[in-house]
Order: C-alpha cells, then sequence, then structure tokens
C-alpha cells in the first residue's frame, strides 16, 4: 500500500519544477491529484495527457492571490474526487539583489503576494473541508534564506519567514481539529533556470526538486501524523 493510497492532494503552482516533482512523487504515492497553476498554456504542456486521466484535475489560468479563485480551486476539486486531505503550496517566486534602501516597493508587494497572498489564500479556502471531516494535511514552502538572511534578499526573505510564521499558526490552529500544518524549507533548488543564473555554482551541493518533493509527501501522509508546525530544512549538500 502505498503512503497516499485514495488520498486527494492539491498542488498549486503544479507546472512549475517543484510542482511537477511533487506531482509526480504524490501520483507514485497512490493520491489523486489538483493541478493548480496561474498558466494554462504551461499547465497543459507540463500535464499532457492529464485530461484523460479521471485521477487528475487540471485547473489553469487560477490567479491565487484572489480568494475567489482559491475557493473556487477547492470547489472544483470537491466536486470531482467529493474530499480534499492534502494541499501543497509550492506556488512561490524570487526576487532580489538590491539593498533595503534601493530595492523598490513594488518588489515588497510581489514578494508578499506570490509567497504569503497565495498560500494563505489557498490555506484559508481548504480549511473548511478539512474541519468538516476532521483530518488534513498542509505543507508550505518557505526557503532557507528564510532562517538567515544574506544582504540583498529582504523582500524574499521576509516573506518567506512571513510563510514559516503562517504555517506555525495553522499548526496551532488545527492540532484539536485534526488539521496538520508544516513547511519545508529548500536550500538552492537545481533548476534550469537556477543553473543558467548561477554557471560557475558547484550544483552537486543543491538540492534536486524530486527530494523535495519526497520530503513533502513524508509530511502528507500518515508516516508524519505526529508533525506539526516544523519548519523542515532541506539543504541538499549546501
Amino acid at each position: 500500500m502505498s503512503m497516499l493510497d485514495g488520498r486527494v492532494a492539491i498542488v498549486t503552482g503544479a507546472a512549475g519544477n517543484l510542482g511537477r516533482a511533487t506531482v509526480e512523487a504524490m501520483r507514485t504515492a497512490g493520491a489523486r491529484t489538483v493541478l493548480v497553476d496561474a498558466s494554462h498554456e504551461h499547465l497543459q504542456q507540463a500535464y499532457p495527457r492529464a485530461a484523460q486521466d479521471a485521477d487528475r484535475l487540471l485547473s489553469g489560468g487560477i490567479d491565487l492571490t484572489d480568494e475567489q479563485s482559491a475557493r473556487a480551486v477547492v470547489a472544483a476539486a470537491r466536486e470531482r474526487f467529493g474530499r480534499i486531505d492534502v494541499l501543497v503550496n509550492t506556488v512561490g517566486g524570487f526576487r532580489g539583489g538590491k539593498t533595503v534602501d534601493e530595492e523598490e516597493l513594488a518588489t515588497w508587494d510581489r514578494m508578499m503576494a506570490i509567497n504569503v497572498r497565495t498560500t494563505l489564500l489557498a490555506c484559508r479556502a481548504v480549511l473548511p473541508e478539512f474541519h468538516a471531516q476532521g483530518s488534513g494535511a498542509i505543507v508550505n514552502i518557505a526557503a532557507g534564506a528564510a532562517l538567515s538572511t544574506p544582504a540583498g534578499l529582504a523582500a524574499y526573505s521576509a516573506s518567506k519567514s512571513a510563510v514559516i510564521r503562517l504555517t506555525e499558526a495553522l499548526a496551532a490552529e488545527g492540532k484539536s481539529r485534526g488539521v496538520r500544518a508544516n513547511a519545508v524549507l529548500p536550500g538552492t533548488i537545481d533548476t534550469p533556470q537556477n543553473r543558467a543564473a548561477m554557471p560557475d555554482a558547484d550544483t552537486s551541493k543543491w538540492v534536486r526538486p524530486d527530494a523535495i518533493a519526497d520530503v513533502i509527501v513524508f509530511l502528507a501522509s500518515d508516516a508524519a501524523r505526529a508533525i506539526t508546525g516544523v519548519a523542515l530544512p532541506v539543504f541538499g549538500r549546501a
């Protein structure tokens, strides 16, 4: 029996590098999946045969900074599968390179919107389902930079720190209602984009998306039933 047999998992940012790895790990673990992304096109490119798969639901063109859009995803998932057991928030973004006094306020707003607001609204949308059934697991994605902020990454690091605090609050509030919430803190992820941006880096020390996805599946499963409120570093060899 696989770790997530019979479970229904919503994965946001499903067309991204970590999102795709998470969806694949969820599928291998036996879960039915709801694949959410801001881009219809990218989602269809990432999962060209999903429309013929009864265990997958594509939900593209979704703006998770909009509360009604987040709630619509949950409603569609419930209509298709009858329940929701897991929410994984891989949607997010990175921007940095300037000092606090030089960074544009638009960057701060963008980091808070794409990293914090999307996570908040997805969690708020799914919580009534979890509360009604008395169970549910949330896995949020923060970052190693949330623990120790290097120069030039204040906006990004602050937003990912907020994800940790949000996760802790969800865990504290969910204990009496059967809802667990944990955060994964990746180090530098081995993606084509990061390799292009840092061509001279030692990529052997980076963490692969599939390795992070395995941790996400563990936290979503009953194997982690005693774990909630954790911010778990997943740094690879860094």
